[in-house]
């Protein structure tokens, strides 16, 4: 007897929920595997940026300390030169210059001067502040300040103040005697400036008379003593502005208003002020006489700047 087979395909029945989640465990992996791929790029990135900016950061150190050795280079040749300048005599052309410092100029310009010091009651403050406005000014010591404040001395002339001769004592009647006693102050005060700056070859070359080189009682010796100092290669400097802090004005706003008043219409400024130790008014009016040289167009200068 004849059987007929019938063949029937069985298919296996999908397991739905396998499939689902190997499918999810493949997404799963291929997302991990993607963003460990971007997170290890982004850390070779960051990485790369921070090689970069640490070879960038020491390009810029390396500028920073060739910038800082140039300027220290020109500082020390700056200061060789001056020191050079004070070695050597003054030509005549350089004494000219002084002597014809008050004519007019095709731009304004403005001397600050300073008498009677240093004294640590009034010196640091004006230095502070002269420094912090890149003013270099000229100042006219006498020697017995300098003698007891040589520190004050040398940070003036380190900063690169001229630093002039207004005689050792400040006593009119022991210093007009004649030409010698005049001659004899101005060298005995070179002296304590030279012990100051520890530099015996230190000439200031520039002396302003205690009082001024005209006028008032001792007028007919300063006369005679004013061309006996240029003789030895000495040349005196006065003033033709002031604030007359050494008059007994007691106010900012009167210093201020007397250095106004006699620049008037200058080209060409000397103005007189004082850092002795009673002066403390002088530096507390400083800024305001310097925001009025700016505002009025004047160029800050020191004895260097004509030399």
């Amino acid at each position: 007897m004849l059987y007929n087979y019938e063949l029937i395909k069985v298919e296996p029945k999908l397991n739905k929920k396998k499939v689902f989640f190997t499918i999810l465990i493949v997404l799963i992996i291929l997302a991990l595997s993607i963003y460990g791929a971007l997170e290890f790029a982004k850390q070779q990135h960051q990485k790369q940026l921070a090689i970069e900016q640490e070879k960038q950061a020491q390009i810029e150190e390396q500028q920073r300390q060739e910038e800082e050795r140039l300027k220290e280079e020109a500082k020390q040749a700056e200061k060789e030169a001056r020191i050079a300048m004070h070695t050597n005599p003054f030509t005549e052309e350089q004494m000219q210059a002084i002597e014809n410092i008050y004519q007019a100029q095709e731009t304004k310009r403005v001397f600050l001067t300073f008498d009677d010091g240093p004294t640590q009651a009034v010196t640091p403050y004006i230095l502070d502040l002269l420094k912090q406005e890149k003013i270099k000014a000229t100042f006219f010591v006498l020697g017995n300040r300098a003698k007891a404040n040589p520190e004050l001395i040398q940070r003036e002339f380190e900063e690169g103040h001229y630093i002039a001769n207004h005689g050792y004592s400040h006593k009119y009647s022991q210093i007009y005697q004649n030409n010698q006693t005049v001659l004899d102050e101005y060298n005995y005060t070179e002296q304590c400036i030279q012990e100051a700056l520890q530099n015996p070859n230190y000439h200031s070359k520039v002396f302003r008379f205690p009082g001024g080189s005209q006028g008032g009682y001792y007028h007919s010796i300063k006369k005679v003593a004013k061309d006996f100092l240029r003789q030895n290669g000495i040349v005196s400097l006065d003033w033709n502005s002031l604030s007359k802090d050494a008059e007994g004005v007691n106010t900012k706003e009167a210093l201020l208003q007397n250095v106004i008043d006699t620049i008037g219409q200058k080209q060409s400024v000397v103005i007189l002020m004082h850092d002795a130790a009673d002066k403390i008014l002088t530096y507390e009016t400083l800024p305001d006489v310097i925001q009025y040289l700016r505002n009025n167009g004047y160029e800050f200068k020191n004895l260097y700047d004509i030399l």
